[in-house]
């Protein structure tokens, strides 16, 4: 008797190796899978504006790393103490305008160098709702908590979703031909929007990432929504999902889009994370030196395999 439906994701034309660059966008889901592949000691770098959910600000974004933008005082704004960018997430809001816009400008900087000799780029998308600034005439990327009557509320038409997600996606490979792109749809619901209105949002962005050549799609969404099926893979909010939830995706992942080659060195590497991050009832004991012993002269092998790897401070660790 089978309680849960299948799903098996087709692999993409290029799979992922131990070794490549891969840089991740979007909503605060790519987080869960930029974790992930830290552990595993991948080569990773993360959202350049701070997170981000509709396709108009991931545009944005990806467009001035492409260009290596450089930001200035005269585009941030003053709100409730901070200098704020319309496009840019509030981890980069300061009291100190200049800091703030050197913050920015070297995030696009060294996104702009990593994208350049990147071999993946995996995009997550969040919601189809944007907000338009009646003032500045503009879709901005974060609120930043001003007041609702600045903006309008819209839900972008699927065909405006399509025409920027592809002029990107034409964008990314002009700049780097041999980039290869992976679109995802988060599964946290954006309930502030209400549930009905939630379903309409994803369905627009289900609808336009299929329709962009050139692409590979991963069901992140589908084997949240379709495949656990239950309130337990919630956390408590019943909007995001907890650690269960993403480590369920995170395994599909690795099974569908990672080489069967890197398999085995992300289990490596997640053996060492765990032993880094173990807390010793006793520290002086000599089943503990053992333990450290052991990791270092594993850390040691890996290094040597694996030299493109940052183990410094498992290294340090392990030999205190």
């Amino acid at each position: 008797m089978k309680f849960q439906l299948s799903l098996s994701a087709p692999a993409p034309a290029v799979q992922i190796e131990h070794h490549h660059q891969i840089l991740l966008s979007g909503s605060c889901f790519t987080e869960h899978m930029t974790g992930f592949m830290r552990r595993g000691k991948m080569n990773v770098m993360q959202n350049s504006h701070g997170i981000m959910f509709n396709p108009l600000a991931l545009s944005k974004a990806l467009k001035d790393v492409i260009q290596c933008k450089r930001y200035d005082e005269s585009e941030l704004f003053l709100l409730n103490e901070y200098w704020n960018s319309w496009y840019h997430h509030s981890d980069f809001s300061l009291r100190d305008p200049q800091k703030s816009v050197d913050t920015i400008n070297q995030a696009i900087a060294s996104q702009h160098s990593f994208l350049k000799e990147a071999n993946h780029i995996i995009l997550t998308l969040g919601s189809a709702f944007a907000y338009y600034h009646l003032e500045e005439h503009i879709y901005v990327s974060n609120n930043h908590r001003a007041p609702s009557d600045w903006f309008r509320k819209d839900l972008l038409p699927i065909e405006k979703i399509q025409q920027e997600l592809s002029s990107l996606c034409t964008a990314l490979q002009l700049f780097n031909p041999k980039l290869q792109i992976i679109f995802t749809v988060s599964p946290v619901r954006h309930i502030r929007d209400g549930v009905i209105e939630n379903n309409r949002s994803k369905a627009r962005l289900l609808e336009a990432v299929h329709s962009i050549p050139n692409s590979y799609y991963f069901p992140a969404y589908e084997f949240v929504i379709d495949i656990l099926r239950d309130y337990r893979f919630y956390d408590i909010d019943m909007v995001h999902p907890n650690y269960q939830a993403t480590q369920f995706i995170w395994q599909q992942f690795m099974q569908t889009c990672m080489s069967p080659d890197a398999l085995p060195i992300l289990e490596e590497f997640e053996k060492i994370y765990k032993a880094a991050h173990h807390k010793a009832k006793d520290t002086e004991s000599l089943a503990h030196q053992k333990f450290k012993s052991d990791f270092l002269g594993l850390c040691q092998q890996m290094k040597l395999k694996y030299p493109y790897v940052d183990l410094s401070s498992e290294l340090s660790l392990f030999s205190s």
